[in-house]
């Protein structure tokens, strides 16, 4: 039962990221003066399954303003488009924080 809340939690929550990013986005290309800041950033990742990496690097990728881009091979890290990368340690933080820990409490 505990999981079942916690996808449900997860499916709220990452609907609202969605909505937000996409909003961000929206208002960034209709107004005038642009907000981007774009940037590459590396992901450290902790041990996957193969289920555990494609739900994270396509949660990622369906974000707008986010592109996972590659695996390291030693699957260590991920590599990260984003459009808004004032400070890459902050986006470390929340995307660890946000998608990935989430990810880990569904899957285990």
């Amino acid at each position: 039962m505990k999981k079942i809340v916690k996808i449900i939690s997860f499916v709220f929550f990452y609907i609202w990221e969605v909505i937000l990013s996409n909003f961000r986005v929206a208002y960034d290309i209709l107004t005038p003066r642009h907000r981007m800041n774009p940037g590459i950033i590396a992901l450290p990742l902790e041990e996957h399954t193969d289920l555990e990496l494609m739900a994270i690097f396509n949660l990622i990728t369906m974000t707008p303003g986010t592109l996972s881009l590659e695996i390291s091979p030693d699957r260590k890290f991920l590599y990260i488009h984003a459009m808004y990368v004032k400070n890459p340690d902050v986006l470390r933080n929340e995307l660890k924080n946000k998608i990935e820990k989430r990810i880990l409490e569904i899957f285990r």
